[in-house]
């Protein structure tokens, strides 16, 4: 009788253990959840400044353009003043691109928004006079134009020069065809898999500046049009679009219910049961 009542209690002391190794398993959920929630909290901070500070770069006033390119790898969405000519002859082209219809900032910094509309990016060579180098301009997207990015680009006589370019950014014209130009710099971004530049078609899906830049016999330096160019009727600035994606406040709340919810079974399916048992008399 004494052996069945010492097995008995063994027994009953085997499942108080397992049970209370279980029960600290199921609280690691709702801690690893809180603790997950929490986290999020901190990038949602760190994503709102780097919003604000590429805000502010595209918003600035304009400096020149460095003497030494490589700073330019720092400066990516600051606005920078360049003057000299176009060369048109060794255009390349990044279709299809969505487009934008309105400045996103102050000073016509770029877009943030797209309008719905496809069209093509237009990357043109341009020699800085005073810096006696040539880097790359991106003109504004032709909502018209598919496959022929050439089609509907034409120039009447009676134009301006001002409108004969009306690339993302003529501001002023200088005297014997000097442009004034004003653009966001802009650097190499990330390729696709589903869609890979093609060099000799000139048919481009990315900005790749090294590639642009063999090909175009240029430095490797872009800078985008800002909004003002824009022209009625005409081709379309302010394509720089800086938007950057801020869904941490639905994983914020994702991981806090989460930790709220399995908190509470733990609660009421371990602790408050385990507890009902202990007191039972």
């Amino acid at each position: 009788m004494s052996s069945r009542l010492t097995s008995q209690q063994n027994g009953g002391s085997n499942q108080s253990s397992e049970g209370s190794m279980f029960g600290h398993l199921l609280l690691i959920m709702p801690a690893a959840a809180f603790g997950l929630g929490t986290w999020q909290v901190q990038r949602r901070k760190w994503k709102l400044n780097l919003i604000r500070e590429l805000e502010e770069k595209v918003n600035a006033d304009p400096i020149p353009l460095p003497d030494d390119i490589t700073e330019l790898e720092q400066l990516e969405y600051r606005k920078v003043n360049v003057q000299g000519e176009f060369d048109h002859s060794k255009e390349v082209y990044i279709l299809p691109r969505s487009l934008n219809h309105q400045g996103g900032g102050g000073g016509g910094g770029g877009g943030f928004a797209p309008s719905g509309e496809t069209g093509v990016h237009v990357i043109t060579p341009f020699y800085v006079a005073d810096k006696r180098k040539w880097i790359l301009v991106t003109e504004a997207g032709y909502p018209e134009l598919r496959s022929n990015p050439q089609q509907g680009r034409k120039v009447k006589p009676e134009m301006s020069i001002a409108a004969m370019y009306t690339v993302l950014w003529v501001l002023s014209v200088a005297v014997e065809g000097t442009l004034d130009l004003t653009g966001v710099v802009r650097l190499t971004e990330r390729g696709s898999i589903h869609a890979q530049n093609d060099e000799a078609k000139n048919r481009w899906h990315y900005r790749d500046l090294e590639a642009m830049s063999k090909v175009t016999g240029t430095e490797p330096v872009m800078v985008d049009a800002v909004y003002d160019s824009t022209v009625k009727g005409g081709p379309i600035g302010g394509q720089t679009r800086v938007s950057l994606r801020n869904e941490h406040m639905q994983y914020i709340i994702t991981w806090y219910s989460l930790a709220l919810l399995t908190g509470v079974m733990w609660y009421y399916g371990i602790f408050k049961k385990r507890r009902n048992v202990l007191h039972r008399p």
